[in-house]
C-alpha cells in the first residue's frame, strides 16, 4: 500500500504503508482412508487464496492459509511438462509442497530514504508457481495375486475377504485391481490385492500389462496362482516370471507362494504329483486350494505372514549416472525482434514487471532502474532500438524513450 500517516497536528506523516501478506502454498497430503484418484477427474484445477492487503499504520496483510489437496496413499506426483518424479507419497500424513505462494508486495514504508522521504512506490506481491501435474496410483498391499486370465485370482480374494471382485468363466473379467482384506484372527490381517490377468508381453504394455504390473512393486509377498484346468499349467507360471523380471528385476526376487487351484476337480486332482514335484524341482512352495470347497485357503495367507515378518529383499539400485545441471541464474533475459517490436524474456525482468505498480510514477522509474541494473537497457541499445518502439515484458508493452 502507498499511504502516508494522517494525524491531528502531526502536517508532515511519513510514509506508513503496509506490506501484503504470503500467499497459500499448494500442498499435497497423504489421507488414509482414500484409496481413488477419481476426485481430480471432476476437478482439475486447485488454486490457493491471495494474502490479505497491506493497510496504513503499517499493518500487513494476513497471509492467506495453505491449500491441502487430500489424495490416497501410493499417489506417485510426476510434472506433466518434465516428467520428473516430484514425489512417491506412501506415509499417513505424508505432504508435499507442490507450489509456493508468492511472498507479499511492500509498502510504501521500506522506500523512504534521506532524500526522498515521501515515496509514492510500493510492490505488488510476487506471482504464485505454477505447475500441471500428472498423478498415478500405484495400490499398498500386503499380497499381491497373480496369475494368467481366469486362473481363480478373483474368486481366490471374495473367498478370503468380504470384497466382491467380477468373477466370469472368461478371460480378463478383471479390468483393474482389487483391494481386500483378511482377518486371520483378533491380531492379524491381512491387505490382499487381485491383479488383473498378465498374458505374453505384458512388460510391453499389451492387455493393459504396464498398467498392472507397477501395482505388484508394492507388494512385499505375491501368491501365484495356477489353473489347474491350464493345458500346462508349468508354462503359464514360467510366462508369468518371465513378464515380472521383464518390467522389473526386484519383482523377480519377491517371495511367491504357489497356489494350485481348482482341486475339488478330479482332473485337476490327477495333475497334482506331477506339477508339485516339478515346482519343488524349481525351489517353489506349493500349496493346493480349491475356493469352491475353502481347500487349505487358512494355510496360504497364514504362509503369506510368515514370509511378510521375514526381512524384505531390498531392490539392488542400478548406479546412478551423476548428472550435471547448470544452475539456471534469474538474472538472466533474451531480447528477441518481433514484428512489432521487442520481446525481453528473463525469471527476474518478468517477476519484477508483475510486481510494479504501473500507475506510481516512483515504481515506474525503480522498474528503469532494475533494467539499468540487469544491462536489459544496454542490449536493446545495442540491438538497434528506435524511439517510440514497443518492448514487451510478459504480458506488458512499455514504449521506449531516450
Amino acid at each position: 500500500m502507498v499511504h502516508f500517516h494522517r494525524e491531528k497536528y502531526v502536517p508532515h506523516g511519513g510514509p506508513d504503508g503496509g506490506d501484503g501478506g504470503r500467499g497459500g502454498d499448494v500442498i499435497l497430503e497423504v489421507v488414509p482412508t482414500l484409496n481413488t484418484l477419481v476426485s481430480f477427474r471432476y476437478r482439475t484445477r486447485y488454486l490457493a487464496n491471495s494474502g490479505g492487503k497491506g493497510g496504513p499504520n503499517n499493518m500487513s496483510g494476513k497471509s492467506a492459509p495453505d491449500l491441502i489437496i487430500p489424495v490416497p496413499p501410493g499417489t506417485m506426483v510426476y510434472d506433466q511438462d518434465t516428467g520428473e518424479l516430484l514425489g512417491d507419497l506412501i506415509e499417513p500424513h505424508q505432504r508435499l509442497v507442490i507450489c509456493k505462494g508468492g511472498r507479499g508486495g511492500r509498502g510504501n514504508q521500506h522506500f523512504a530514504t534521506s532524500r526522498n522521504q515521501a515515496p509514492r512506490t510500493a510492490e505488488k506481491g510476487e506471482p504464485g508457481q505454477e505447475k500441471y501435474l500428472r498423478l498415478e496410483l500405484k495400490l499398498i498391499a500386503d499380497v499381491g495375486i497373480i496369475g494368467v486370465p481366469n486362473a481363480g485370482k478373483s474368486s481366490l480374494l471374495a473367498a478370503v475377504t468380504r470384497a466382491t471382485p467380477k468373477i466370469g468363466d472368461y478371460p480378463f473379467t478383471t479390468l483393474e485391481p482389487n483391494l481386500g482384506v483378511a482377518q486371520l484372527d483378533i491380531d492379524t490381517t491381512l491387505v490382499l490385492a487381485d491383479i488383473p490377468g498378465l498374458i505374453e508381453g505384458a512388460h510391453t504394455g499389451i492387455g493393459l500389462g504396464t498398467t498392472f504390473l507397477r501395482h505388484i512393486q508394492r507388494t512385499r509377498v505375491l501368491i501365484h496362482v495356477l489353473d489347474g484346468f491350464s493345458a500346462d499349467p508349468l508354462a503359464d507360471f514360467t510366462q508369468i516370471n518371465n513378464e515380472l523380471a521383464l518390467f522389473d528385476p526386484n519383482l523377480a526376487k519377491k517371495p511367491q507362494i504357489v497356489a494350485f487351484n481348482k482341486m475339488d476337480q478330479p482332473e485337476v486332482q490327477a495333475k497334482w504329483s506331477k506339477i508339485q514335484k516339478e515346482m519343488q524341482n524349481r525351489g517353489f512352495e506349493i500349496i493346493e486350494i480349491s475356493t469352491v470347497n475353502r481347500l487349505n485357503l487358512d494355510k496360504i495367507l497364514w504362509r503369506a505372514v510368515e514370509l511378510l515378518k521375514q526381512p524384505p529383499v531390498e531392490a539392488e539400485k542400478p548406479a546412478e549416472i551423476p548428472i550435471y545441471r547448470a544452475p539456471v541464474d534469474p538474472r538472466a533475459f533474451t531480447i528477441e525482434r518481433e514484428e512489432n517490436g521487442w520481446r525481453v524474456r528473463g525469471v527476474a525482468i518478468e517477476r519484477s514487471a508483475a510486481m510494479t505498480y504501473w500507475e506510481y510514477e516512483g515504481s515506474v522509474r525503480r522498474f528503469q532502474k532494475l533494467m539499468e541494473h540487469l544491462g536489459v537497457e544496454e542490449q536493446l541499445r545495442k540491438a538497434g532500438i528506435k524511439e517510440g518502439e514497443t518492448v514487451y515484458i510478459a504480458e506488458y508493452e512499455l514504449e521506449w524513450v531516450d
